[in-house]
């Protein structure tokens, strides 16, 4: 049986065709992080205000710049396109930060079961020291029944004139 052209087997998985445009999620949502962060400043909102004052300024005083009149339907327009831009920038750099927050909870969550463990670990050790110090003549015990011999030594003389 012949063999059948590669762009024809069903088998394989076609090569590229024509022009592929890739991007790095890591880069773009770098990116939309860098962007939700200024999104949030004030410096943003004061040069935000800056311009639609200055837009709409324009458009009520200068009758020969008037590009968007009264209802300022440009305007809207614009703003509607950086709200529809923001929006999803903004829901990507919380999803890329709820994933990094996930890491760092597990990594605490390791290291708490990790202190928690040694610390059982000395409290057991701590008890060992203690029973056999228990089973040990201490400095104490020993000044006292050395007292007490002295006592009883004392008092034999007494009683031995």
């Amino acid at each position: 049986m012949p063999e059948l052209l590669p762009r024809r087997r069903l088998d394989q998985p076609r090569g590229p065709r024509g022009f592929r445009f890739s991007i790095d999620p890591d880069t773009f949502g770098q990116l939309s992080e860098r962007l939700a962060r200024f999104l949030g400043t004030g410096k943003f909102l004061f040069w935000q205000t800056l311009i639609v004052i200055a837009w709409i300024t324009v458009n009520l005083v200068a009758v020969s710049l008037r590009w968007d009149p009264y209802p300022f339907i440009l305007l809207n327009l614009a703003f509607s396109t950086q709200a529809a831009y923001a929006a999803p920038l903004i829901l990507l750099a919380q999803n890329r930060q709820d994933d990094r927050d996930r890491v760092s909870l597990e990594e605490d969550r390791t290291r708490a079961a990790q202190t928690k463990a040694d610390t059982e670990y000395l409290a057991r050790e701590l008890a060992a020291v203690r029973l056999a110090l228990g089973e040990v003549a201490t400095r104490d015990f020993i000044r006292g029944e050395l007292e007490k011999l002295v006592k009883e030594q004392n008092n034999l003389k007494k009683v031995r004139p």
